[in-house]
């Protein structure tokens, strides 16, 4: 557990669907950080580990649904022993339909949990998140929605590009301070629905190089990098139509990415990106509820 209507970019899903599946919701390869996607689980009881409450939890709300977040607290000091747990669904629907199935029943227990959506207030500048999924959320969403066999990525170009900073000797030894650029244009592609995305990235980390082998791994952890670097680009661009039968269709979003040539040098006008840099966030818990 991120892919979003990027702002400027007009976004027109058209889905032919039969009286019974009426219900249609779009899963985005963002983090999802809307109220209507967050349930908040009281009233665990002590009487297991933490560890089997967390599987159990797992297994009663992934039925619903692939999970961006699922985190189990023991209970504050002053309250009485036990656990509450925050659940994350990519989906708005499917975190309704968990809530009315689950609260007021045992599940994994002999007495009732608490199961409510999230009431947060959230600013209106974020209330539509840009924030992309990792590189692992993104594989094990396409996964869970699509199948191992449902979508597959290939390099364009992969390549280094030249860097702005020439080598310079440090004082007191041999070592120098080496700068390595890499770019990327990958395809991501969906045989069964006809659709693929198109996506560059750079990458660039500058290093004390001590030796050959020091060269040769970082080469190497800037070329993984920027292949998962363009791949989360990619699946920016995707939308997942999930309808009420649990058909799952493909659309993409056309975006200025779309349209890159296949030369190299394109990707010279892509968002850069240093292997410091996070791409999953730490949730805020405010137990805020409807």
């Amino acid at each position: 557990m991120s892919r979003r209507p990027a702002q400027g970019v007009c976004v027109c899903v058209c889905v032919c669907v039969s009286p019974g599946d009426m219900e249609v919701d779009i899963l985005e390869f963002r983090v999802p950080e809307e109220n209507n996607k967050t349930l908040f689980v009281w009233g665990l009881q002590p009487s297991h580990p933490e560890g089997h409450v967390y599987e159990s939890l797992y297994g009663v709300f992934s039925s619903f649904g692939p999970l961006y977040l699922l985190k189990v607290c023991r209970n504050a000091p002053l309250h009485p022993p036990g656990f509450y747990a925050l659940v994350k669904f990519y989906s708005a629907a499917q975190a309704s339909r968990a809530q009315r199935q689950t609260d007021g029943c045992s599940l994994i227990q002999s007495t009732p949990l608490k199961v409510k959506l999230s009431s947060k207030q959230t600013p209106h500048s974020s209330s539509n998140s840009t924030k992309p999924l990792s590189h692992a959320r993104c594989v094990e969403l396409a996964n869970h929605c699509l199948g191992f066999n449902g979508w597959t990525s290939d390099i364009i170009r992969l390549e280094e590009l030249p860097s702005d900073e020439d080598e310079e000797e440090e004082e007191g030894g041999g070592a120098k301070r080496r700068t390595l650029r890499f770019g990327c244009l990958m395809q991501l592609s969906f045989p069964r629905h006809g659709k693929t995305s198109r996506a560059a990235a750079v990458v660039e980390d500058t290093f004390t190089c001590t030796g050959p082998d020091v060269l040769l791994d970082q080469r190497r952890k800037l070329q993984r990098l920027v292949r998962e670097k363009a791949l989360v680009r990619a699946f920016s661009a995707v939308l997942l139509v999930v309808l009420g039968n649990g058909k799952v269709m493909v659309e993409v979003k056309q975006t200025p990415d779309q349209s890159l040539p296949e030369q190299i040098e394109g990707l010279l006008q892509v968002n850069q990106f240093t292997p410091e840099e996070e791409e999953d966030h730490e949730e805020e818990w405010d137990l805020t509820v409807s």
